[in-house]
């Protein structure tokens, strides 16, 4: 099989709603972190979050698309819409296909419908209540809007959903399945029952005085991770598809692996084993050696012990001479499934531009280790190679490599 390249790419995040923005404002060191705003969260410990700001969905989605849909799934479909339309890509129905990574789906509204019921108003629990929770409705919706009757499938995989989707895709175009594949992530997760849990089990910062400051990944004061929303995509395409029809190549996708920790459903394995796994399959598939990676998009939540694991599995596959890796969650938060998607997007930003995006908030980096993370001001490098990671609950992990076409 030939080469796998990527020819449009989509973003809405916290910190801007298209590629341009989103990296521009990335890139600038800029937070899209605050107080939340989409309902009143001063009941809790934990009040603020990464949301999409400015966001009217009417602006960007056909009114009946917006009365259908989740927030999630306005996401993904504002995403993918954006990277379609960059693509240039003139979709053939049957040879063209969907993956979307999720790892929540419609939780808020079904956490927000069910306080409604609670209440006894039953009216507030509509006909499209179910159609409006389930994760593969949004391929579904982008589907219907261009004709994409190829092959389409939903994976959630927690926090790696995202970065999944994309393997999956590959995976599909490999199979001779399709030409075109669109790999989407989508998330919003912004309820009190999922703040709640969460909270409870200490993965949250509760820096609620200070929200931009809150994601610190990587710092030595980090006290949890914030969460975040949003949605990415990325057409895929094989590399005989893209030359015949003359596009624009951004760049290529070289590999994707995938393991899993058999440790814990929430923990890490505490020596890194399935992320070091992960990351020496993926650099395998693609046949590199560490030392061809320039730039590493780490996983980096900012949680105690997530952070110090990744740490430890960097080290054990790259030495101590590891890439520049920086976090973008200290700029946009936990967008979970979205994340593994717009994180490989700043992979190929940074391939493109020479920029590696910064580590923010990193004022005390975790002591002994000897990896620059980029702190708080983007740097210029050389890049031709680059690794994103996303590890999720359930011990799932995944890392995408890209480099320059």
């Amino acid at each position: 099989m030939g080469k796998i390249v990527i020819t449009g790419m989509g973003a809405v995040t916290p910190i801007g709603i298209g590629v341009d923005e989103y990296w521009n404002n990335l890139i600038a060191g800029k937070s899209g972190i605050e107080t939340i705003k989409s309902f009143d969260a001063s009941e809790l410990a934990v009040q603020i979050a990464g949301e999409v700001k400015d966001f009217n969905p009417s602006d960007h989605l056909p009114k009946d698309v917006v009365r259908k849909t989740d927030a999630f799934m306005q996401y993904a479909y504002i995403a993918a819409e954006e990277a379609l339309a960059k693509s240039g890509v003139e979709i053939v129905p049957e040879r063209t296909g969907i993956v979307m990574g999720t790892a929540m789906s419609g939780i808020s509204t079904i956490a927000f419908t069910q306080e409604a019921l609670t209440l006894a108003e039953h009216k507030k629990v509509g006909p499209r209540f179910i159609p409006k929770i389930l994760g593969n409705i949004a391929a579904a919706n982008i589907a219907i809007a261009h004709d994409i009757e190829g092959p389409s499938y939903t994976v959630s995989t927690a926090c790696s959903s995202g970065g999944d989707a994309i393997n999956q895709a590959a995976m599909i175009i490999k199979a001779g399945k399709a030409d075109v594949m669109l790999a989407v992530g989508a998330e919003s997760a912004h309820c009190p029952i999922f703040i709640y849990s969460l909270s409870n089990a200490k993965a949250l910062s509760r820096n609620n005085e200070n929200p931009q400051k809150a994601s610190r990944p990587f710092d030595e004061n980090r006290d949890g991770f914030v969460i975040g929303e949003g949605g990415g995509a990325l057409v895929l395409e094989s590399e005989e598809h893209a030359k015949a029809r003359g596009a624009k190549i951004l760049g290529e996708l070289l590999a994707c692996g995938n393991t899993c920790d058999a440790y814990h459903v929430t923990a890490p394995h505490p020596e890194g084993r399935g992320a070091i796994a992960c990351m020496k399959q993926a650099l395998a598939e693609a046949g590199l050696e560490p030392s061809d990676i320039g730039y590493i998009n780490a996983h980096g939540t900012s949680t105690p012990k997530g952070d110090e694991v990744e740490v430890h599995s960097v080290t054990e596959v790259f030495g101590e001479n590891a890439p520049l890796v920086s976090s973008t969650k200290g700029a946009t938060g936990h967008m979970m499934g979205a994340g593994g998607v717009t994180e490989v997007i700043a992979c190929v930003k940074a391939i493109e531009t020479g920029i590696v995006p910064p580590t923010i908030n990193l004022e005390n980096p975790i002591p002994d280790c000897k990896i620059d993370f980029v702190p708080n001001e983007a740097r210029k490098a050389e890049v031709r190679y680059a690794m994103s990671n996303a590890f999720g609950f359930g011990g799932q992990n995944s890392s995408v490599i890209v480099g320059k076409y």
